[in-house]
């Protein structure tokens, strides 16, 4: 028998056997889920490499239908573009000005759920955490999905200066993002005159602060920015994950929304998709 079972099996106590169990088994399920997607992308990469089904099945021991049926069936690979077993959707809190109380804003709730659903199809576990009133977040941690500008947190703000080539600026009229490749700026549509119903917003994969690995950041001028980023990333993120993997990179977005209701009818990229190391995708 493998060693974590008989060390779980010999837990005298019930109550602690049981949660061991169910532990172990919940990571189980997470490892089965991690290997059949790498084992899907493997075949998809070597398939794009020039192999036919009946060479990677000859030369992995398995049957052509063996291989047609994997690369079929479970977790899409693409799900790896945001992270692997479990991840973490984090959104800003708020004082309540009627009380005591914090909440998080309908916008950047209704972001984080959108974000949550897009995880759950690729059969990612997701929990919750929230960017402190005070803007303090522990980005030291795998699989953060951080929906949150620089003006809500300090701990952002230093990893988005991070980024080589966007950059978030304020002046009088309000918040962009420029690309220092190009010196172009981007602004939402809200602060034109006239004003109209588009906003930019910034996609990327930042250092963690101790840098032992990287984290997802989702901020938009407004918050329709932010939704029309996880809106790309619900009808794109096969292309995303084709162009860069999980390196680190950065995009700014442009969402045209419905006014009325602000939901994203339209998305674009506005830079090329940037890679941290120096080259565009």
């Amino acid at each position: 028998m493998p060693g974590e079972f008989e060390r779980i099996a010999q837990i005298e106590d019930p109550y602690e056997l049981l949660r061991a169990a169910t532990g172990r088994l919940a990571e189980a399920q997470q490892e089965v889920t991690e290997l059949a997607r790498l084992r899907r992308r493997l075949i998809q990469e070597l398939h794009a490499q020039g192999m036919s089904y009946a060479q990677i099945a000859q030369e992995a021991g398995l049957s052509r239908g063996r291989i047609h049926q994997i690369r079929h069936k479970g977790p899409a690979p693409e799900g790896a573009f945001l992270g692997v077993g479990s991840v973490t959707v984090v959104t800003p809190l708020r004082p309540d000005p009627a009380s005591d109380r914090t909440y998080v804003a309908l916008d950047d709730l209704t972001t984080g759920k959108r974000l949550e659903e897009l995880a759950r199809t690729f059969d990612l576990s997701v929990s919750y955490d929230h960017v402190s009133l005070t803007g303090e977040i522990d980005l030291n941690r795998p699989g953060l999905l951080v929906i949150c500008g620089p003006r809500m947190s300090e701990a952002m703000r230093q990893s988005y200066e991070k980024d080589p080539v966007l950059e978030w600026e304020r002046d009088e009229v309000g918040w962009l993002l420029r690309d220092t490749r190009t010196g172009e700026g981007f602004r939402s549509g809200q602060e034109e005159d006239p004003a109209r119903p588009y906003d930019v917003g910034y996609l990327g994969r930042l250092p963690r602060p101790d840098g032992q690995g990287s984290f997802i950041a989702i901020a938009g001028v407004h918050p329709e920015g932010s939704l029309g980023v996880v809106n790309l990333l619900t009808t794109d993120i096969g292309s995303l994950w084709g162009q860069v993997g999980s390196d680190r990179f950065s995009v700014v977005v442009g969402t045209e929304y419905d006014p009325t209701t602000h939901e994203p009818v339209r998305t674009e990229l506005l830079t090329p998709l940037y890679r941290h190391d120096g080259e565009s995708a």
